[in-house]
């Protein structure tokens, strides 16, 4: 209402002789008129603004507008909520007639932890129109001058992890750190030479030009975290680089395995797992704290929940039988093991070759070369096109479509049962009867053994592998022997592997109550194909390819050898299972099976 307006409204009082209230009247001041922001709007635009983190916007409606936006700014960056939520319930005079507006927060930060509690806020009237009178008891009532928000986490210890027999295979243990700042090293390549000395005889890989990367790729500001030691490792090295200018040592307490390269590539993922349930229990406060950081109040707090131990699958014998049957390879080696009655992943073993390259035993994927061949047979057996007592053709090499596929060294067998020619894994008479079957026949017979279904296992990323339809008649040739355009993981083998000696795909699981997601639950094979199968896989022991083993037990299973690159050179393959036991063996630019099944010896002695 413009000023005039309000002056027609007194003169029109006058005029109706309501002359007693008039020295009244003319107190009433001008701005109670004006159509400025109210004191509710005010009150609320500013605790919006607030539970936006928009510093700017609750300054603007402020008395003292620097100090608001400076301590907006500082608590969120304190608190760094993922939400906050502001209601005005009332504005009202108090007692000594000042506007106040009774609001309350609630701050979420995350996970269930929300923190609210009611305030208030006081207005006063200036030449602007209404402001919030800044104080820091606005944010929380007894936030005094000069103190502002905090947010702590309090994070329970990990409890260990134990296998399938209650042993302890990772512990919690204190674990330092080396970090390195560029801003406070001054020389950094020196100080990245005297690290790499040091740190050098406990990780060969860190070196000075390693450091002096990884410090180029961190961005300005920040320290690079040149290497995490144990405790016992960080005293090795402690007086030769604790003085290092710019070298600082943050500790935490985190679970590690009890020996250096112990399952580390499945344990990795067990530990994040861990690292989960650790803050899901955290406990947490709100505190306020002074200029310098220091606590002065605590203002809430939950407590943290104890953390229970993590049963895993694996069995702490199964994995370390597993680990020395690579151990010893030169070239990248891996074997997974799996219980086909439950899926329970049972060991999972990389050589040092392998772990370079990352998880690859769960997620690598190779050519299965004639391993692929348990799929093969199961695709031919469920269509009727062949039993196990079939006489097939075995001859050193065949045509398909110009494409020329030779047995190994040329061997040639001639007329033989079905039987005899996957323990002596002929590739002619494989190929042929994937080229004799419809173009998903391989894909469909894969997929019901597990190959190419997709897991979200709790603890491990895995991949099992891929085998597309085979349009042409080469491409089924080829796939039929595991070569073409078909890949597997050890991981998806060993499955395979479960999936015939248990009559059905189990569902792995690597994690005791953490169950397993699978995209399929494919129909099995007919139990009249599988038990021939399981018998074609015996003679491979008895009297085929992996004789090596005849002295291990009752052992089923399948060589491979895969070509891969230019064809000139081939990966190792055998996968098998002896009662609730299957597993497989890849040894890289192996030549041969041979070195597989040498593993696949030393495993089951030892297992």
């Amino acid at each position: 209402m413009e000023d005039s307006a309000c002056f027609g409204i007194l003169a029109d009082m006058v005029s109706k002789r309501i002359f007693a209230g008039i020295a009244a009247l003319l107190l009433v001041p001008l701005a109670a008129c004006s159509t400025g922001p109210s004191e509710q709007d005010v009150a609320t635009a500013f605790v919006n603004a607030v539970a936006a983190g928009d510093a700017a916007g609750a300054a603007a409606q402020s008395d003292n507008p620097e100090q608001t936006r400076q301590a907006v700014e500082a608590a969120r960056r304190s608190t760094s909520p993922e939400a906050v939520h502001a209601t005005v319930r009332e504005v009202a005079d108090d007692q000594q007639g000042t506007p106040t507006a009774k609001f309350d927060l609630a701050w979420d930060f995350g996970e269930g932890k929300v923190w609210e509690y009611p305030s208030e806020l006081k207005l006063v009237e200036g030449e602007q129109g209404w402001k919030v009178r800044w104080a820091p008891s606005v944010l929380h009532p007894k936030l005094q001058p000069g103190q502002n928000l905090a947010f702590r986490e309090e994070l329970p210890d990990p409890a260990p992890v134990l296998d399938r027999d209650g042993a302890e295979m990772m512990r919690p243990e204190q674990l330092v750190t080396v970090s390195l700042s560029a801003q406070e090293a001054g020389d950094v390549p020196k100080v990245a030479g005297a690290l790499a000395g040091a740190l050098g005889t406990i990780e060969p890989a860190i070196t000075q030009q390693s450091i002096m990367d990884g410090v180029g790729r961190t961005p300005a500001g920040q320290p690079y975290a040149v290497v995490t030691l144990r405790q016992g490792d960080y005293e090795r090295v402690r007086s030769q680089i604790y003085d290092l200018p710019g070298v600082r040592f943050p500790a935490q307490t985190r679970l590690v395995a009890g020996e250096r390269g112990y399952g580390s590539q499945v344990l990795a993922g067990v530990a994040r797992k861990a690292d989960e349930q650790v803050a899901a229990n955290a406990g947490w406060r709100v505190v306020a704290v002074d200029a310098a950081g220091n606590e002065a109040a605590e203002l809430h707090s939950v407590a943290e929940r104890p953390v229970e131990p993590m049963t895993v699958t694996l069995g702490d014998r199964t994995q370390r039988a597993a680990e020395q049957a690579v151990d010893q390879i030169p070239q990248a080696s891996m074997l997974v093991a799996v219980q086909p009655s439950s899926g329970e992943v049972l060991a999972v073993a990389q050589n040092s070759a392998a772990d370079a390259q990352g998880p690859v035993a769960l997620s690598g994927q190779y050519p299965p070369g004639s391993t692929f061949k348990t799929v093969t047979a199961t695709a031919g057996l469920e269509a009727g096109k062949v039993d196990a007592n079939t006489v097939v053709e075995c001859p050193a090499k065949k045509t398909f479509d110009g494409r020329v596929l030779p047995n190994d060294k040329e061997f040639e067998l001639g007329r033989v049962p079905l039987h005899t020619a996957f323990a002596r894994s002929c590739n002619t008479t494989f190929a042929q009867l994937a080229v004799d079957l419809p173009a998903s026949a391989l894909t469909d017979s894969a997929h019901r053994l597990g190959l190419g279904v997709d897991f979200d296992m709790p603890g491990a990323t895995t991949i099992t592998g891929k085998v597309p339809p085979a349009d042409t008649v080469v491409q089924r040739a080829e796939n039929g022997i595991g070569q073409g355009t078909v890949l597997a993981s050890p991981f998806g083998m060993a499955l395979v592997t479960a999936s015939i000696a248990e009559g059905r795909m189990p569902v792995p699981t690597l994690i005791r109550g953490l169950p397993t997601k699978a995209d399929a639950a494919p129909q099995p094979p007919s139990p009249q194909s599988l038990d021939q199968l399981r018998q074609m896989m015996r003679e491979v022991v008895t009297g085929g390819t992996a004789t090596g083993l005849a002295g291990s037990g009752e052992v089923r299973g399948k060589t491979g050898t895969a070509q891969f690159g230019d064809g000139t050179r081939s990966h190792g393959w055998f996968v098998g299972y002896r009662d609730d036991v299957a597993f497989a063996v890849l040894v890289t630019d192996a030549g041969s099976s041979g070195p597989a099944v040498d593993a696949a010896r030393r495993f089951l002695s030892a297992s």
